[in-house]
C-alpha cells in the first residue's frame, strides 16, 4: 500500500489523476491537465504538494562539523536563514543523494529525495562516530508544499508576516502561513521564482485551501508530478535516479559548482578530486532532436552508428516546443554542436548537443 500525504482527499476532490511515485500515491495531474499546469507556473503560479520529500533535522554541538564532513558544499559559511544545495557522496564519488540544507537557529534542516529518506538517514547515522549530533526525521510531523511561479510572492506575502519581498533567493525564515507555524524558503525546483513551505502537519489542509483561494485571482492552479518533472527538465535540474545516482559523479553531471574543494575533507572528496584532475570519462549533455521524435528515458544515444550513451530524461519541452533530452555521452562528444543520434522505435534519428539549461527566465 503506497503512502499518502495528508492532502490525499483534497487531491481527489480536485479531480487529480493519481500515480505511485517513490512509494507514495501522488497527484500526477489535475483536471486542467499537465500542460496547463506547466504553463501556469511559467506565467503565474502553481501549488504543489511535495510532502513525499523527506525532512531531517541535524542538531547538537557538532552539527556543523558533521555536515561539513558529509555534504559537498560549504556549510560553514551559512548563517541562520541561508539555504544551500549540496550532495551526499559515497567514498568512490558516486551520489548518495542531492539535498537542500537550510540553516536555522540551533539546527539544520536537510531536505532529501522521497525514495532516499531511510537510506540517507542510515548513511548519516553511520558517520556520526563520536560526534555530539542528533539526527531526526521530522517528515511525519511536517508538511511540505511549494508555491512556484512569477506570481508566487504576491500570493504568499499577504498570508505570511515575514517580509517576503526582502527574502533573497536561497534564503529562508521561520514564520507562519495563514497562522500555521513553519519555515518558508525562497527555493524550488522549477526554474522559476517561488517558495517552499515546511509547516506543521496539522495545519496542512487549511493552508492548502487558503493558498488555492488566495491564488485564484492571480492564476494559481494546483500542479502535479507531471508538471513538476517537465518544469525541472526544461531548467536542466537533475533528478536523482535519472541524472544522479551511485554510478554517477557530480562532476560528470555538471555539478562541480556544488563542491567546496578548499574547506576540508568531505566523504568522497579524494575520488572526486581525481575526476576533477583527470577529467570525467563522460558528461551529461543537453540534446535537441533534429529529426522529429520523442527521446525518452533509457533510449540509446548513437554516434557514427555506434551506441555511446543513454537518455536520462527526455520529452517535448512544453514552453519551448522542442524535442529535448538529457543524457550521458563520452566526454569527447560533449561539445555543443556535436552531431548524435537517438534510437527511437528501432530507428536512429538525428540529434545535436545543445547548451544547457534549455530554459532560463
Amino acid at each position: 500500500m503506497p503512502n499518502r500525504t495528508g492532502l490525499y482527499e483534497r487531491h481527489l476532490a480536485l479531480g487529480a489523476r493519481m500515480t505511485t511515485f517513490a512509494g507514495w500515491e501522488m497527484p500526477l495531474q489535475y483536471t486542467a491537465g499537465a500542460l496547463r499546469e506547466h504553463a501556469a507556473v511559467r506565467e503565474a503560479a502553481g501549488l504543489f504538494d511535495i510532502d513525499h520529500m523527506g525532512r531531517l533535522t541535524v542538531s547538537g554541538p557538532d552539527a556543523l562539523p558533521f555536515l561539513q564532513r558529509m555534504i559537498s558544499s560549504d556549510i560553514a559559511v551559512m548563517e541562520p536563514g541561508d539555504a544551500r544545495y549540496g550532495l551526499l557522496c559515497y567514498e568512490d564519488g558516486g551520489v548518495v543523494d542531492d539535498v537542500f540544507v537550510y540553516a536555522l537557529e540551533g539546527r539544520y534542516l536537510v531536505v532529501v529525495n522521497a525514495a532516499n529518506v531511510a537510506k540517507d538517514a542510515r548513511w548519516l547515522d553511520a558517520h556520526v562516530g563520536g560526534l555530539d549530533v542528533a539526527i531526526r526525521d521530522i517528515s511525519p510531523e511536517t508538511t511540505m508544499l511549494a508555491v512556484q511561479g512569477p506570481a508566487a510572492e504576491g500570493i504568499l506575502d499577504p498570508l505570511c508576516p515575514a517580509e517576503l519581498s526582502s527574502m533573497r533567493r536561497h534564503t529562508c525564515g521561520e514564520t507562519t502561513v495563514l497562522g500555521v507555524p513553519g519555515i518558508v524558503g525562497r527555493t524550488g525546483y522549477t526554474g522559476e521564482d517561488g517558495f517552499e513551505l515546511y509547516l506543521d502537519a496539522e495545519g496542512a489542509a487549511s493552508v492548502w485551501d487558503g493558498l488555492l483561494e488566495a491564488g485564484e485571482p492571480h492564476g494559481l492552479v494546483p500542479a502535479g508530478l507531471a508538471a513538476r518533472d517537465s518544469l525541472r527538465f526544461e531548467a536542466c535540474l537533475p533528478l536523482y535516479g535519472h541524472e544522479l545516482g551511485p554510478d554517477r559523479d557530480p562532476i560528470a553531471a555538471g555539478l562541480g559548482w556544488a563542491i567546496a574543494w578548499d574547506v576540508g575533507p568531505f566523504v568522497g572528496r579524494e575520488a572526486l578530486l581525481k575526476v576533477r584532475l583527470e577529467g570525467p570519462a563522460e558528461r551529461l549533455v543537453g540534446i535537441e532532436m533534429v529529426e522529429r521524435g520523442v527521446p525518452r528515458e533509457g533510449y540509446r544515444i548513437v554516434h557514427e552508428g555506434e551506441p555511446c550513451g543513454v537518455v536520462t530524461s527526455g520529452m517535448l519541452a512544453p514552453t519551448l516546443e522542442r524535442f529535448l533530452a538529457l543524457g550521458y555521452v563520452p566526454a569527447e562528444l560533449a561539445k555543443v554542436g556535436t552531431r548524435l543520434g537517438v534510437a527511437i522505435h528501432g530507428r536512429v534519428r538525428e540529434a545535436v548537443v545543445v547548451k544547457r539549461p534549455f530554459y532560463k527566465r
